[in-house]
């Protein structure tokens, strides 16, 4: 009885001092974030209602979409209990770090990079979005430089800066939806290798520029290679105009880097003025020019060019382009892109066709490159996704030469004697097949000259059309609209927010200003943002914007080497339509990928959409098939009958050139696209979260944050001598 009377005496002065000892808290989740207070709503989310599902800081996933950090109290979402990749519920996750019941299987904590670029942390502290000393790692600025909002407990460890760490399966995703705040500092882009304002150094920044504009060729080149010739201009004619695009893309990639948004985006020959130019060239009066027909033409897109290039510019420094983004959502933006794409399906294969062998490996090889091999890594670079255009020419370039010089379409005959000149009935069978499949029919490069400076009014003094220039105007406003999607979508990519209105429209004006200097040196087309560069920067995770002007500087040096003009312009026409097939179907997809900045699902956006397509497709047809018949002998081949719909359009009036400038209009598809989707989106009721409204910045936000002044700011101290141009500028 003593001994238990000890024993039980002995557990009580255990228990005792086991309630004295200070309980240890239990663990929460790892890793840990620190408490942040809500933020206050934004004008924008008081006008349309919004509520966020989570307040404090956001971080950048690799999509481009803002995710909310982890924190102790764990959202009330039920899509939060749902697996989308495993397609089944997700199991609940444990408070206070205890271990679950069962067979429960807890997914182990992400890991999180801590080590970051120096150059990234050094603009990092030049926005001041370092953490202030003394007020610990866990202070959230409130973006205009004021204290913090909340700020984490002095035991607390300072945690590292957290980036997520990249997926080679998601490194060419392109940005998602980001809703703008007022308090929002501005999330760093995890994905990106750098961003708008690094610079990482003279050999990087080269190799990146040339990678940036290698990856981008097609768009820059192929449009001389189909007008050129439609003009009646000989290869030398097209040597010089390659020439001269490469100039100019230069030189108006560097203002639009310093003038105009600052975005790093390419400016060049858009796909847009492809379809007016064609009609131009294959008007009546133009047709039945015998004698310097190219020059003559030439000077008249010149003219038209510069009329609507002037346009572009008024709606851009005047501050109208910041009234008209109200009626530009990605409902509209999105069609009218695609229809860019899908309008010359009746010129891409047709002219594959003529030498299958070779065209279609074209194709393929493309295809393959940007599909089938695009995870494929040489040194950390994806050289068959980034380089898909330049490896397909180069190997189908090859093959076709191996094929001429081994007398594969060798039919004993001259291929360079015109169809008509030829007696034999065996020559005169085979010689078209000769012109399209042999890569020794064009002297181009034989006649180029080695160093030749492209100067203004080379072609002669520009002619101008009012119903010419006219359809171009229009042909401006659908230019400006693909370039407001590449600014969004590029913003969210590279830089802390998106541009203001201002910025924007500062940038539209300035490619007004810059197609007026393309139709001073005689390109053809306007000069505008090519919508491929979202994609490239994409995929190269390169968004610094030294990269391009160091690019375009050596475009420039390069284009004054006339050989290199020379040796694009002797790429066989076959591998031309080829490369264009694949361009043109990157656009379309590249348009309709806007779609998902709205609510892609929803029945209004679905409908508004399809009826855009279908109608751009159908209508434009209707216009060109008007009044053609079977035996309708026309004087221009099969693949540009959709262009001289002018000359016998449904509309006729007593009004000539009315009747030219409408039935014109009404054959692009683009144009009626746009028509119909910016009538249907702003007309038919929808939330501004399903119809994907952009966000941009407004200006005071941005007066007040450094990140994104220094983003979008002019240099040389330019932004003070127009501070009071408020519509375009911050």
């Amino acid at each position: 009885m003593a001994s238990s009377d000890l024993s039980g005496k002995h557990k009580q002065q255990q228990q005792q001092q086991q309630q004295q000892q200070p309980q240890r808290p239990r663990p929460g989740p790892w890793p840990p974030a620190p408490e942040s207070a809500a933020m206050p709503p934004s004008s924008w989310a008081k006008r349309t209602g919004f509520r966020p599902k989570f307040s404090g800081e956001v971080n950048a996933s690799d999509s481009g979409q803002l995710v909310p950090p982890q924190t102790h109290a764990r959202p009330k979402d039920p899509s939060s209990a749902l697996d989308l990749e495993a397609g089944r519920s997700r199991a609940p996750l444990p408070a206070n770090g205890e271990q679950p019941k069962g067979n429960t299987r807890v997914a182990p904590p992400v890991p999180v990079a801590v080590d970051m670029d120096k150059s990234a942390k050094k603009r990092r502290d030049s926005d001041g979005g370092g953490a202030p000393k003394g007020s610990g790692a866990g202070a959230i600025g409130n973006g205009n430089g004021s204290a913090p909002l909340a700020v984490a407990p002095a035991a607390e460890p300072p945690l590292p800066s957290r980036r997520i760490a990249r997926n080679d399966d998601v490194m060419d995703v392109l940005p998602q939806t980001v809703d703008v705040d007022d308090a929002y500092v501005g999330a760093r882009h995890s994905h990106m290798k750098y961003e708008l304002r690094d610079t990482p150094g003279l050999v990087p920044i080269g190799f990146y520029g040339v990678q940036h504009y290698f990856s981008i060729l097609g768009s820059l080149i192929l449009i001389p290679l189909v007008i050129v010739p439609a003009m009646g201009g000989s290869n030398e004619d097209t040597a010089n105009v390659v020439s001269t695009v490469l100039f100019m893309s230069g030189v108006t990639t560097l203002l639009h880097s310093f003038f105009g948004t600052r975005l790093p985006l390419i400016q060049g020959p858009s796909f847009a003025y492809l379809a007016p130019v064609l009609a131009i060239i294959n008007s009546t009066e133009l047709q039945k020019l015998n004698e310097n027909k190219f020059k003559h033409i030439m000077r008249v897109l010149q003219g038209a060019v510069i009329i609507s290039s002037a346009f572009q510019a008024f709606l851009g420094y005047s501050g109208l382009m910041a009234l008209l983004l109200r009626l530009i959502n990605p409902v509209v933006v999105a069609p009218t892109i695609a229809a860019v794409g899908l309008s010359f399906y009746s010129y891409g294969f047709p002219q594959v066709g003529t030498c299958i062998e070779i065209g279609a490996v074209q194709i393929l090889l493309v295809i393959i490159f940007s599909l089938y091999l695009r995870k494929i890594s040489v040194f950390g670079l994806r050289i068959f996704l980034i380089y898909a255009v330049p490896l397909g020419l180069g190997i189908t370039w090859a093959v076709a030469f191996l094929l001429t010089e081994t007398g594969v379409y060798n039919y004993d005959c001259d291929p360079n004697i015109p169809a008509s000149n030829i007696i034999s009935e065996h020559c005169r069978k085979h010689v078209a097949k000769m012109q399209q499949c042999r890569v020794d029919t064009s002297y181009a490069l034989k006649s180029a000259k080695w160093f030749r400076f492209p100067y203004p009014l080379q072609w002669g003094t520009p002619v101008f059309s009012w119903k010419m220039s006219l359809i171009m105007c229009v042909i401006g406003i659908i230019a400006s609209v693909d370039s407001v999607g590449s600014y969004h979508a590029s913003s969210l990519l590279v830089a802390s927010r998106p541009p203001t209105p201002g910025v924007l429209s500062r940038g539209i004006g300035l490619e007004g200003l810059s197609s007026v200097l393309a139709g001073l040196w005689g390109t053809g087309t306007g000069s505008t943002t090519l919508t491929e560069n979202v994609h490239t920067l994409a995929v190269t995770k390169m968004g610094s914007r030294r990269t391009i002007e160091l690019g375009a500087c050596v475009l420039i040096a390069i284009s004054l080497i006339g050989k290199v003009g020379g040796l694009i312009a002797s790429i066989p026409q076959v591998m031309v339509a080829g490369l264009l097939c694949f361009m043109w179907a990157m656009l379309t997809a590249l348009g309709l990928s806007n779609l998902r900045y709205s609510e892609a699902g929803s029945s209004r956006n679905i409908i508004i959409v399809g009826l855009s397509l279908f109608f751009s497709l159908s209508i434009p047809s209707y216009f060109q098939q008007y009044g053609i018949s079977p035996n309708t002998n026309l004087p221009v081949p099969s693949y540009f009958v959709p262009y001289v719909v002018a000359s016998h359009g449904p509309i006729h009036s007593k009004y000539g050139g009315v009747n030219y400038v409408l039935n014109t209009l009404f054959s692009f598809h683009m144009v009626v696209a746009f028509l119909v989707a910016v009538i249907l989106d702003n007309t038919v009721p929808g939330s501004r979260l399903e119809r994907g409204v952009y966000v941009w910045t407004e200006a005071e936000a941005a007066r007040r944050e450094p990140a994104v002044t220094k983003d979008y700011g002019l240099p040389f101290r330019v932004g003070r001598a127009f501070r009071w141009v408020k519509w375009v500028g911050l």
